[in-house]
């Protein structure tokens, strides 16, 4: 399953970017979009980031919508629920 998640993944567009708004601008939309989607990419932008990584960003996000995080790679994340 999770290989089949990374594949989607890797084919999948962002659709959700994450600016200087933060996490909670983007919550309600990542809900959205993962009750119809099987994966969802996220963008963080520089302004999204300041002191934070991306991959405590996407954890941080993961939990506030209830999902797993498949991959992070750069500044993109992909979410499965």
């Amino acid at each position: 399953m999770a290989d089949d998640l990374k594949t989607l993944a890797h084919d999948a567009e962002v659709t959700v970017w994450v600016g200087k708004s933060g996490l909670d601008a983007v919550v309600p939309e990542l809900n959205d979009q993962l009750a119809d989607r099987t994966v969802v990419k996220t963008k963080f932008l520089r302004a999204s980031r300041g002191g934070t990584t991306t991959e405590e960003l996407a954890e941080e996000l993961a939990e506030r919508v209830n999902a797993d995080v498949v991959d992070v790679r750069g500044h993109t994340a992909v979410y499965h629920r």
